[in-house]
């Protein structure tokens, strides 16, 4: 029993805003907007009781194959909250990083990317990691490239040596991953930082999360007995 411990690292997987605008007959890039409402909630509450780094899978790099046109609405609604939604992110102190490949995506999308990170730089009670155009195995492939690239040799490249070239490697593997709608896998979301990661799944679209769950998220690390294998 870990009593009054409050996880570094929290990671949500984002899922359910399609189903969820179905099942009230709306389109899908409604679901996403409904979804992005929460993600302010939910995330900037994580952070608010005491979790320092909060990361969020909002749009992978298999989401490509999706319809033109909800990837289109996909991308506004990320530049519109990069540029409306960083006086929220200044008032609670909260970095802003996005992390996942910059191929594929526009010069405008790069843009709000570039000006989120700049003018979030500064503050420090906690960090969102924004996983965007993100894959597991693309960032450990991104990690090997880079330690090539770098002249070291094949006999010391160690596990730590590619966590040091991971997305933002400062930020610690997840202590908890957190997925809603019901599904119970990872897609791909922190394949690293997710060897020793409690897993929990909500049976919830992400729209219908509030403030209250979490409380019960929380509450649910503290009951975990984490062992790392030993």
């Amino acid at each position: 029993m870990n009593d009054h411990l409050v996880p570094r690292h929290i990671g949500f997987i984002i899922d359910g805003n399609r189903r969820w605008a179905k099942e009230r007959g709306l389109k899908a890039y409604e679901g996403h907007y409904a979804g992005y409402e929460r993600v302010k909630e939910v995330l900037i509450e994580t952070i608010r009781q005491g979790v320092k780094y909060v990361s969020c899978f909002v749009f992978s790099t298999e989401n490509w194959a999706r319809p033109k046109i909800e990837v289109n609405k996909i991308m506004d609604l990320f530049m519109k909250a990069m540029v409306d939604d960083i006086p929220i992110f200044n008032t609670e102190d909260v970095r802003v990083k996005i992390i996942g490949t910059r191929e594929r995506l526009s010069a405008k999308v790069l843009d709000a990317i570039a000006h989120v990170e700049r003018e979030t730089a500064n503050n420090s009670t906690g960090e969102l990691l924004i996983c965007f155009n993100y894959g597991g195995y693309q960032e450990i492939a991104d990690a090997v490239v880079a330690i090539v690239e770098s002249g070291v040799s094949a006999g010391d490249i160690t596990p730590d040596l590619i966590s040091q070239h991971l997305y933002a490697p400062e930020v610690p593997a997840c202590d908890m991953i957190v997925r809603t709608s019901g599904e119970q896998r990872l897609s791909g979301f922190m394949l690293w930082r997710a060897a020793y990661s409690e897993l929990m799944f909500i049976d919830k679209y992400w729209p219908d999360m509030t403030k209250q769950d979490v409380t019960v998220i929380l509450r649910e690390y503290t009951s975990r007995n984490r062992r790392f294998g030993g």
